[in-house]
């Protein structure tokens, strides 16, 4: 029976309470652990198709007539356009329109960054587009571009106001402590680098526009751009059958979009927009730099009594405010805790999602000032995390649906327990250490998320749904989870996505989401299709539905007697049997997360500063996992990720003008498969009993969030250094290697002189 409910929605730390009309979500959990085809590793389905090129791209589409456009941008983080003249760019050989600011969403006179959309022109090959550009003729007045966060602050140059949580009494907290620590940290912007760079291909047919766009989000794309242009949503269709990656910063329209919209509605012919390398570095976003002025206090026993965090988080000309003082705020059981968060507006590239926005810069400050605090009290650092476990959610004051941290830490333990022997091997110059860091995020998904499916007289099920894969592997994970309720191989089960016109809606690739939102309602729908095939096989075969089940492929009756489940279908000729199912809500008064844990093994050069990842051991608790391979590939791609933000990706300003001086892969340091580290991954693989009829959370973002603290908690141990700054890049170390150095110089003078 349809439900009307009002639920509660999590994505990337942002939580909105909503209304839905959801089905009934009656299904009884399956018993934890592997069964035939769920929690089985299963390479992926979509494989061979992209390793034989088959797989299409946006960059692969070549509609007749098709334009190619590009943009003009702001060389300027601050200026406006006095005057603007396309004309000499209109006559150009090749160009079939041009579009000034204004005549597009997001061409604006007013640009707040470098790299900012201006104007755009449209002709029939994309070096004459980019020529044309060259043409356009304009005048700035260049204003004064605000590049400082603190400055922001003390303007009130703020997105919103400032974000306060306070609980207790943190005054009197940190006053009654017995050891109080203080400390800076600042992490840095760091940009997504998508394999395949942003882009769309529109195309109009009357007052029907079709977009076919890289995007984690097609319902969320489909609805933007209707609300821009002034659309009816179902005139807009949105296309994304296979994407390159996104990281978070593919989650709508943006200026790309709408330049090829536009541009294609006064050709009259499909336009595509893509960013180059170069404007992927300055135009796509970023993850935004923090600081963070923190303060802990404890008792001597290693109980943390107090918390206060002040927070800038420096979003640029644009973007959103994501938590940096989540983990500060839920991360450890603190009856005392004030954050105070600042949204700066700054003349700087926009910050766009990226995996885990906030959280893994607030878990570098956080977790580093644990470890700080475990070696001013002599406390081993994984009991100190121990003994300030909590089992509910100390922010909103409510229990958690499933938390199993304390077994990642009993894991944990094998791995931690090597910190004498990695550091007796240190030789030379290169001083070896372990360190540790702890993980809290989201990522229990949740309503309205829907999904079919379609069984025919084949014997193959079709899951049809309105989401996307990016790349993560979704199309086998729902393929996994259809395969198992219906008891059929998983080679049987195809999936069917990517386009809002041929499927129901779905929830965006985002936030963790994508299995614990779309996964029960496939589980459904193929409930309701098996519900249907043991009817049909009751009156076939003269047994009632209880007394039949289906499994490997058979209809299996209690008695013992089976049949191949094709010969039932094989009756069926052109009739299908259809399946629907829908995503239940989340548990009333429960907070879904995961949770997590990472022991990280490195090397310090302590002559050059050089930093060396040997080894990361990550071990996390999702819930129920589907697909086991998929899930570890998962964690080392956020690990890595994690690698090349701790120690080397930086997006580098002018600190004069704000122009991006890192605008190519040479000049912004990804990591190499040289400085991919040995990663073991382990997962807990505990249904959350509370959570759907799945028990299953979300991975994508959680193994990326602890991976900096755990790095510069490793180099505290190696080499007793405080690195409080991303990248740890070699002049970074080696500046900490210096304050060592002067704090130990100082303290022996300091002894010397009292000693006289």
């Amino acid at each position: 029976m349809a439900r009307l409910i009002k639920t509660e929605r999590e994505v990337e730390g942002r939580y909105e309470t909503i209304w839905l009309v959801v089905e009934e979500d009656a299904l009884d959990q399956w018993p934890g652990g592997p069964l035939s085809v769920v929690g089985q590793p299963a390479p992926r389905k979509s494989g061979p198709a992209r390793a034989r090129g088959e797989a299409r791209y946006i960059g692969d589409l070549r509609p007749a007539g098709l334009l190619q456009a590009a943009v003009l941008r702001s060389p300027y983080a601050h200026a406006r356009v006095r005057r603007i003249d396309l004309s000499r760019a209109l006559s150009a050989p090749g160009v079939r329109g041009a579009l000034g600011p204004g005549e597009a969403a997001q061409l604006d006179e007013l640009a707040g960054y470098h790299g900012a959309p201006v104007a755009a022109v449209a002709a029939d090959s994309l070096a004459e587009a980019q020529a044309a550009l060259e043409l356009i003729d304009v005048e700035w007045e260049v204003l004064e571009p605000l590049l400082d966060p603190d400055e922001a602050v003390r303007r009130g140059q703020l997105l919103q106001e400032p974000r306060t949580h306070e609980r207790g009494d943190v005054d009197q907290a940190l006053a009654d402590a017995d050891v109080v620590i203080e400390a800076e940290y600042r992490t840095q912007s760091v940009v997504h680098n998508a394999l395949e760079t942003h882009q769309a291909v529109c195309v109009w047919e009357g007052p029907q526009l079709t977009v076919y766009i890289s995007t984690q989000d097609i319902w969320g794309v489909r609805n933007e751009v209707a609300r821009t242009l002034g659309m009816e949503r179902d005139d807009v269709r949105v296309v994304c059958e296979y994407m390159g990656g996104g990281f978070g910063a593919k989650n709508n329209a943006h200026h790309y979009t709408y330049v090829a919209a536009e541009l294609a509605r006064r050709t009259g012919r499909p336009v595509r927009c893509a960013l180059t390398r170069r404007e992927e570095a300055t135009a796509s976003g970023n993850r935004n730099p923090t600081i963070q002025r923190l303060k802990i206090g404890a008792r001597f026993d290693g109980t943390i009594t107090a918390l206060q965090g002040d927070y800038i988080a420096c979003i640029g000309w644009s973007g959103w405010h994501a938590s940096t003082a989540g983990p500060m705020q839920t991360l450890y059981a603190c009856p005392n805790v004030r954050t105070v968060e600042y949204p700066t507006r700054l003349n700087t590239p926009p910050m766009e999602s990226f995996r885990a926005p906030g959280f893994v810069e607030g878990t570098f400050g956080m977790e580093c000032l644990v470890d700080e605090l475990a070696a001013r009290l002599g406390i081993d650092p994984l009991e100190l995390r121990r003994r300030n476990h909590t089992d509910s959610d100390p922010a909103a004051g409510r229990v958690y649906s499933s938390k199993n941290l304390l077994e990642c830490y009993r894991r944990a333990e094998t791995h931690w327990a090597r910190r004498e022997t990695v550091k007796a091997s240190s030789k030379g110059p290169w001083k070896r250490g372990v360190g540790m860091a702890s993980q809290i995020w989201g990522g229990g998904g949740g309503p309205p998320a829907y999904a079919w499916l379609r069984i025919g007289s084949d014997g193959r099920a079709q899951v049809v749904t309105g989401m996307q894969d990016i790349g993560t592997g979704s199309r086998t994970v729902m393929a996994q989870i259809a395969a198992e309720e219906l008891g059929l191989p998983l080679d049987r089960v195809d999936t069917s996505l990517g386009d809002t016109s041929r499927g129901p809606f779905a929830v965006a690739a985002a936030g963790s989401s994508t299995t614990p939102s779309m996964g029960p309602a496939v589980r459904a729908a193929a409930a309701d299709a098996a519900r249907q095939i043991l009817e049909i096989a009751a009156q076939r075969y003269e047994r009632t539905p209880e007394a039949l089940r289906l499994a490997g492929g058979r209809i299996v009756a209690t008695d013992g007697e089976s049949w191949p489940l094709s010969d039932l279908l094989s009756l069926l000729g052109n009739a299908q049997i259809l399946g629907k199912g829908a995503r239940g809500p989340n548990p009333a008064g429960m907070g879904v997360h995961t949770f997590g844990v990472q022991v990280v093994e490195v090397a310090v050069d302590v002559e050059t500063g050089q930093v060396v990842v040997d080894k990361v051991y990550s071990i996390h608790d999702v819930g129920r996992v589907i697909n086991p391979l998929g899930a570890s590939s998962q964690i080392e791609g956020g690990i890595i990720q994690g690698v090349g933000g701790t120690l080397s990706e930086r997006q580098v300003l002018d600190a004069a003008t704000g122009t991006v001086l890192t605008r190519t892969l040479d000049a912004y340091r990804m990591p190499t498969i040289a400085d991919v580290p040995e990663i073991v991954a382990e997962l807990v693989d505990v249904p959350d009993p509370n959570l759907t009829n799945l028990g299953a959370k979300g991975l994508g973002e959680p193994p990326i969030i602890p991976v900096a603290a755990a790095i510069a908690n490793a180099i505290r141990d190696a080499t007793g250094a405080d690195v409080r700054e991303l990248p740890i890049d070699r002049a970074t170390m080696l500046a900490a290697l210096r304050k060592v150095n002067e704090d130990a110089a100082a303290k022996e003078r300091h002894g010397t002189a009292a000693a006289v």
